[in-house]
This record gives C-alpha cells, structure tokens and sequence, in this order.
C-alpha cells in the first residue's frame, strides 16, 4: 500500500529508470496506474532530480490527449540488510490500450488516413504543451498510446524537460541510444530545443506510421550524423499509397532548419487536416508538392533558393544564435559547397522547365475526388473534368470492395495540368492482413476482433494452456501467431489460458531480488517475510516458498517467500550468588542467634520463636531439637 491509499498490483511496464503497475486507488475506488523509479536508481540524486521533476511538469497537464497525472509521493522501503530508501512514485490515469511501438510491431505501418489521424492527436497534445510553456524532447511512438475506442495518449512528459534543467544534454550516450531515430537536428548537436524540435520528432513519428520505417536508419551515431545532414526521401519512396500531399506534409516537418519548419503544432495539424480531406495546403507546404516526387533534396533546395527580389531581413531569435565561434570557419567551408551545388541544380531546374514548358498550356484544373467510388465511374469522373491521362494501379486493400478507387495520385483537391497523369489505385481486394492482438480477450471479443480484421473462420484450438499471464478462457496465444500476415481465408485457432501457472524452480538458495524477478515473470505476485538466522550466508536468501517450486498456483497469485535475515547475537550473562552473612553473637548468649524458624535453640536458652516439642527425646549433640 503506498501512501495508505493505493494498492500495487501486477507489473505492466518496465523500462530503464522505472517500473509501472496496475494499482487500485482504495480511496475513489478506481483502477490506476503507478509508475515507480526503480530501488537500485533511487539512491542516485540525478534520477530521483528526473523523476521528481516528470511529476511536477505532467501534474500541470489536463488534456485529453495527456495522460493524467493524479498524485504523486514517496514510500520508503526497507532493504534486505536492513537499510531504507525512499522510492518515489507517480499515480497516473490507467489507459487501457497499446503503444504506438506495440501496433507498429504487430501491423508493421497505418493507412495514411490513419497515420494522419493519429499524428494530430499527437500534435493536439503538443499544441496544449507548448502552450503551458512545456516541451516534451522525447516524442517517440513507445511514448504514444491508443485506447481501443482509438484515442490518442501522449505520456512521459517532462522527463527531459528535467535533463536539460540540470544541465545534461541530449546528446549524452543514454539519450541518444534510446531515441535517436527521432531526434531533431539541434538535440542532435545538443544545442537549445524548442517546441519546433517536437513537431520534428512528431514529423519522424508520422513517417514511421506511414511507411513501417523512420526517415534515417542505422546505428545511433550514423543517425545522429543524417539528421544533422542527409535529407529525407518522400514517404511515397517506400510506400507508393502515400498521397503526395502528405509527402509534402511530412518533408515539411522534418525540414533541417527550425525556421522552415513548421512553427506551430496547429499549422502542423492543419496541413495534415488539409491532407486528409483533399483541401488545399498552406502556400509553404504546397510549394513542396512541386518536388515532393523528385526526392526531398532537390525539394529542399527548391525551397532555399532566394527570390529574385531581396528578401527580408531575416527575424532574430534567441533560438537561433545557437553555435559556438569555433564552429564557424566550417560553417562558411561547408557554405561554399552548398552554395555551389545550389546553383548547379538552379541551372539544370531551369533548363528543364524551359523544356517542360515551351508552348505548353499552363491552364490547371482541380483533380476531382473519386476516392471509394466504381473504377469505370471514377474513369468517367476524370475524363469529364479534362483528364485524359488515366492509369490504373491494382492494389491490395482490406477497407476498401474490390474494384473501388482506394486512392489516386495527385490526391482529389489538387490543382494540376490537364495533361498530367492521374493514377487511380483501385482495390483488388484484401492481400494479407496481419493477424490482430487479441491475447487476454475472452473468446467472444477475439471472434469479433478477428472478423473485423477480415478472418471469417475461426475456432477454438487448445483450451487448456498453462503458463500464461491471462486468467482462465482469455486467448493466450492464436495459431497463426498474433501479427503474422495471413490470407483472410485461412483458419485462425485460438489458444485458450486455463489460468494455471507453475511456480518456478529453484526458488529456495536464491537471492530474493532473483526470486522475486522470477516469480513476476511467472506472472505472480510475492510477500516477503523476514526469518532471523545465525548463518550469514544465509541472509538475503530465500530459505523456503509457499507454495513451493514447482506446484500449480492461480495466474497472479501470491507466493509467500521466507526470507533469512540477520540475527542479533545473543548476550549470555552469568550471575554469582553472594553467600548470606554470618550471624553476629549475642551480648546475654554464646549461641548464635537463630536465622530461621527451623534453627535448632541453644541448649542453654531455647529460641523463643520455636515451639515447644510435644514430645521430649534425648539430644543427640546435632542440635536439631528433635531428639533423633
């Protein structure tokens, strides 16, 4: 029980600084969430800065694409040697879904509708953030949940926020390890973030949604090394059903310098808002659509290259004066070459434009929106409006009947020339579908699941498997295995939990931190209880289990660990009875003075508190007064 409220229950998370378990608080009588920073950790004042410091900042957070935090505190924890640290822990609201990284393992990418719904939510929580003058440094898809009506969760604010205040960067080893895929050029070269350094890693989020992949790949240096310099390829590059508009959205995004970003979270979901329902872009991100196709570097350029009338000063930031004098002569080394390749490319861009366009008709018109219709009535569609260029592209596709226009390109709403070709991606029906999560649903909920996902037949394979972290009849596991790409055709078994799990070997001898880590992944749970021993190598061990090793116990149930502690010695002290004194003689008689009632009288003066004998015996010279 922390904090006499909130009751600690099963593990559900772990990472590097923390654990988090399902908790129950007793007061409201609502299911929560407690993260804890690990006891090994809580001795160092640099995680205990951090984690402190991630309450603090998400507690000032209310959004509902936030995760709460309710409360907050510190329970102290005794050791097994006897020692006590103080563990701090936050109550956080339970959300009752998957991350981001979880779906991306299982599903592989998102439709673009979908991976465009899901970023603004992102984005919706970004925009609230920034606002309370708060940025998150650690958008990644591991710190995004979805619940299962769909809604978007960021967590783990302020966690950074903390490191930067005391002082580290995000550039050390730990930092960049864990989230270098989704770093901003400036964390990258540790210089001062600001909320554009969000919208960037946002930016990396929504690429990885759209195509299965981040925009650099590689080991964490070599990440490091191309956000700071290589330009990103379209999504469409490695997912052709990516619409160009959101090419556009995204390159925008992950633009190299803060400035040609976007500024905003708001101008960010804007654009992807515009995407989604076919409405124009803002004017910066439509000039990318231009070269959205040709690979981002040439896009990039296009949209460095100075107008031909002067520009205006350029704003002055705090942000901006970022670089330190050292760096400077390789900035201007480093200039030369970009100014001349910068040219070059104007040159080549201009000849082919003068080719593209001598004496051709520079009319547009609108691409009209032909998305789930008929292919022949989107074929008709088209050539009505001026297009007589029209392709059809078969694809694969799960949401949309066979023989509908599952997307085209250019996307509906785009302004083009009536010469340009319009690809029309026409569904071909459902290819594989990866095989849906439904470990710990009960087998109605999986039936549902998998019929929505497009498997038809499905039964029951083995109803008794042991050994799992689900109560009895939640599905266990599937045969195909959950995430698997499948033919919707094919039979999918679902393996049944019996509730029943062994109690793990060799529990007595063992460190009880080894356990007690061995029986939470046997997914149960454990109660210490503290027995003194002489044997020192026997403090900190395990010196019996109940129930013991091996047995069958309820998934989640508790195991009872008795545990060897140190013993205080024990003192042994030896007392000397002192002998009674002597009796002193008396002044009227040289007998001595009778000590008790028991003492025989002097024969000359009989004790007076002796009684007198009932019958008289001759003395035997003893002194007893019995006569015997």
């Amino acid at each position: 029980m922390l904090g006499g409220r909130y009751e600690v229950g099963e593990l559900i998370g772990r990472g590097g600084m923390a654990e988090v378990h399902l908790g129950h608080d007793t007061r409201l009588g609502r299911t929560v969430a407690i993260k804890m920073l690990r006891v090994d950790l809580a001795r160092d004042s640099s995680f205990l800065t951090r984690f402190r410091r991630e309450a603090q900042s998400a507690a000032g957070l209310s959004h509902h694409s936030i995760v709460a935090v309710y409360d907050s505190g510190e329970e102290t924890f005794t050791e097994t040697g006897g020692a006590t640290v103080d563990v701090p822990y936050i109550v956080m609201e339970y959300v009752d879904g998957q991350t981001l990284r979880e779906i991306l393992n299982e599903e592989g990418k998102l439709s673009p509708d979908e991976a465009a719904r899901v970023t603004m939510g992102i984005l919706s929580a970004l925009e609230y953030s920034h606002d309370k003058g708060i940025v998150h440094r650690d958008i990644k898809p591991a710190n995004v949940m979805l619940t299962k009506g769909g809604s978007v969760k960021v967590m783990d604010f302020g966690i950074a926020r903390a490191l930067a205040d005391t002082g580290a960067t995000m550039t050390s080893a730990q930092a960049v390890v864990g989230t270098a895929r989704y770093l901003s050029p400036e964390q990258a070269q540790g210089e001062t973030v600001d909320a554009r350094s969000d919208l960037y890693s946002a930016g990396c989020v929504f690429y990885e949604l759209l195509t299965g992949r981040t925009p650099f790949v590689g080991e964490p240096v070599s990440l490091v090394y191309q956000h700071i310099t290589d330009p990103p390829k379209p999504p469409s590059f490695y997912e052709p059903s990516v619409p160009k508009a959101m090419d556009a959205v995204a390159l925008r995004s992950l633009e190299k310098k803060r400035d040609d970003r976007y500024q905003t979270a708001a101008a960010f979901r804007g654009d992807l808002q515009a995407a989604r329902t076919g409405a124009p872009l803002s004017e910066e991100t439509t000039a990318l659509l231009a070269g959205a196709g040709a690979g981002a570097g040439a896009t990039s350029m296009m949209r460095r290259t100075p107008p031909a009338a002067d520009p205006p000063a350029p704003r002055r930031r705090d942000y901006t004066r970022e670089f330190d004098d050292q760096d400077r002569p390789a900035r201007r080394h480093t200039g030369l070459w970009v100014a001349a390749a910068v040219v070059a490319l104007l040159a080549i861009l201009g000849i082919g434009y003068l080719v593209m366009n001598n004496g051709s008709d520079t009319t547009t018109i609108r691409v009209p929106s032909v998305v789930q219709q008929p292919q022949a009535s989107a074929e008709r569609t088209l050539k009505d409006a001026g297009f007589t260029d029209i392709r059809v592209n078969p694809v694969k596709s799960s949401d949309v009947s066979k023989g509908y226009v599952a997307s085209t390109d250019p996307t509906g709403g785009t302004e083009v020339n009536p010469s340009s070709q319009i690809v029309l991606n026409v569904s071909d029906g459902p290819g594989l579908v990866a095989v849906p999560n439904v470990a710990g649903k009960t087998e109605q909920q999986a039936r549902d699941a998998l019929q929505q996902a497009g498997f038809l037949n499905v039964n029951v394979g083995n109803s008794d498997v042991s050994d799992s972290q689900y109560a009895k009849g939640q599905v266990a596991s599937t045969n195909p295995s959950i995430g698997t790409q499948a033919d919707p055709s094919q039979t999918v078994s679902l393996n049944l939990s019996n509730g029943k799990v062994h109690v793990p070997g060799g529990l007595v001898g063992m460190d009880v931190g080894d356990a007690q880590s061995a029986l939470s992944d046997a997914h149960l749970r454990y109660r210490s209880e503290s027995v003194p021993v002489n044997d020192q190598s026997q403090v900190g061990k395990v010196l019996s289990a109940s129930p013991e090793s091996g047995s069958v116990a309820d998934v989640n149930s508790t195991v009872v660990l008795r545990v060897g502690a140190y013993a205080a010695p024990t003192v042994s002290v030896t007392v000397t009875q002192t002998p009674p004194p002597q009796p002193t003689p008396s002044t009227q008689s040289s007998s001595p003075s009778p000590t008790s009632s028991s003492s025989a009288p002097s024969s000359s003066s009989p004790s007076p508190t002796s009684p007198s004998p009932t019958s008289s015996g001759k003395g035997n010279g003893n002194g007893n007064g019995n006569g015997k």
